[in-house]
C-alpha cells in the first residue's frame, strides 16, 4: 500500500485560477491543469528566484520532491503554451499556513533594521 502524500505548505491561494489564449472561447480549448502546489513551486523558483533546497524548505518537502513538482509544473505550462491550451490551477495536496509564514520578518520582534540616529549608538 503506497504511503499517503505529505501536505505541501503553500503561502496563499493564487489570485487567478484560469489563463487562456486570447480571442478563443474557453469551451473550444483543451485545458492543462496545474495543482496548487505546482503553482507554488513555480512562484518560489521562477518568480522569487529561490534555489530548489530553499523552496523545498518553504514548502516543507525535500529538494527531490520539489524538483519533481516543478518539473511537472513546467511541462504542463510548456504544453499549454505550445499547443494553445488553457491553464487552470486547482486541487493538489497542500496546506495553507495558520498565521504569517515563518520566513516573513516580524517588525514587532526586532526582525528588521532600525535607524537609531547618530554614529556609535
Amino acid at each position: 500500500m503506497p504511503r499517503p502524500p505529505k501536505h505541501r505548505m503553500v503561502n496563499a491561494m493564487p489570485g487567478y485560477t484560469y489563463f487562456k489564449p486570447r480571442a478563443v472561447p474557453l469551451h473550444e480549448l483543451e485545458t492543462s491543469c496545474l495543482t496548487v502546489d505546482e503553482y507554488e513551486s513555480i512562484r518560489l523558483a521562477d518568480y522569487e528566484g529561490l534555489e530548489q533546497i530553499q523552496a523545498g524548505e518553504r514548502m516543507g518537502i525535500s529538494r527531490q520532491t520539489f524538483a519533481r513538482i516543478i518539473r511537472s509544473a513546467r511541462r504542463k505550462i510548456a504544453d499549454a503554451l505550445v499547443n494553445g491550451k488553457a491553464i487552470c490551477i486547482e486541487g493538489g495536496v497542500y496546506q495553507l499556513p495558520a498565521g504569517p509564514p515563518p520566513w516573513a520578518s516580524d517588525p514587532g520582534r526586532g526582525g528588521g533594521r532600525r535607524w537609531r540616529g547618530g554614529r556609535g549608538q
